[in-house]
């Protein structure tokens, strides 16, 4: 990283999703002073202790690169975390008095994990994003601090969408469509046929009893993609509604910040947008331009951490050319 002794750390930087976390420590001037990726962070499974404790793991393996080249350990001056299950503003409190307490920085922001993703596709805190991997998520952000999000918490909150949900819906419609409930699709045939199964029946039987790992669901979706690139009506109606909820979420989040009608990016991130399926990516370009003209997609695939310190950097008033450093360290 060729800092000296002098150097020391701004910003602790944290994204924490539901499969992995990544910290950086970064110096006022937007140098990566050192980084680490670690396990997930689900504080609704185990605890909010607990899940800081992952964190705490992550962020001694980046003090032990920072330490290397010279940084002397401290507290910093400011903890931006993006965090997965921070959906509402009293999870975002309750985590971000837990943070205090272990003295990581002095001041600390603690913010759903979405709008990393999309302070990392834009160059100023402005703008909606709309990530899509596991689950389906929504946020926008003007620089006056106002923002537009959703609970995002499931189907109790009107949300449709995201890898799992859309996996398990392949599975429904494959299932009746080999036991004579639903209509034909060649999902009944391409899903079992990945996993080296004869048929539906004994897919959903190994899943069942655990013969198939844990991560099938994330194995269903290229499957998915593929069989409706194929031409089948069944999966690319689901990728058809797929991308209709998105747009319809982008949509509803620049009328609440009044940017329908105004040029802003709406940053598409997450497993299932970033994988680049044209079926879908297309699609949803096509109907932004019917609901908001004005509006840019752009398909995000750097790490969000980066976001999260865009945003600490943000909050201790850094000039631009620490943020064009940080940028830089990402390759964006």
């Amino acid at each position: 990283m060729g800092v000296g002794t002098t150097a020391r750390v701004a910003v602790l930087a944290i994204d924490a999703g539901n499969s992995k976390s990544d910290v950086a420590l970064l110096g006022a001037d937007g140098t990566v002073l050192g980084a680490a990726r670690g396990g997930g962070f689900q504080p609704q499974r185990v605890g909010i202790p607990a899940a800081l404790d992952v964190l705490a793991a992550v962020l001694s393996e980046a003090w032990q690169g920072a330490r290397a080249a010279g940084v002397p350990e401290g507290a910093v001056d400011h903890v931006s975390a993006c965090l997965a299950n921070a959906d509402f503003p009293a999870e975002e409190e309750a985590l971000a008095a837990a943070i205090a307490e272990r003295s990581w920085g002095r001041t600390v922001t603690v913010r759903n994990d979405t709008f990393a993703l999309l302070r990392t596709g834009v160059d100023e805190p402005r703008g909606v994003a709309v990530v899509c991997g596991a689950g389906i998520n929504c946020v926008g952000m003007l620089p006056d601090g106002r923002t537009a999000r959703f609970p995002s918490i499931g189907h109790i909150s009107g949300d449709w969408g995201g890898g799992v949900g859309l996996a398990e819906e392949a599975m429904w419609h494959a299932a009746r469509a080999e036991d004579g409930r639903g209509a034909p699709t060649a999902l009944a045939r391409d899903l079992p046929a990945h996993f080296g199964l004869d048929s539906m029946h004994a897919l959903i039987e190994s899943i069942h009893l655990d013969r198939v790992g844990p991560g099938w669901r994330h194995e269903i979706n290229p499957i998915l993609f593929a069989t409706a690139s194929n031409g089948d009506p069944t999966a690319a109606a689901l990728v058809a509604r797929l991308a209709d909820e998105i747009a319809v979420m982008a949509g509803v989040a620049l009328t609440r910040l009044d940017l329908l009608d105004e040029e802003v990016t709406v940053v598409l991130g997450g497993s299932v947008l970033a994988a680049g399926h044209t079926t879908l990516n297309d699609r949803i370009a096509a109907l932004l331009a019917e609901r908001a003209p004005k509006a840019v997609p752009r398909v995000v695939t750097a790490p969000p951490v980066l976001g999260a310190g865009l945003l600490g950097l943000d909050a201790l008033g850094a000039p631009p050319e620490a943020r064009a450093l940080l940028r830089s360290a990402y390759g964006r």
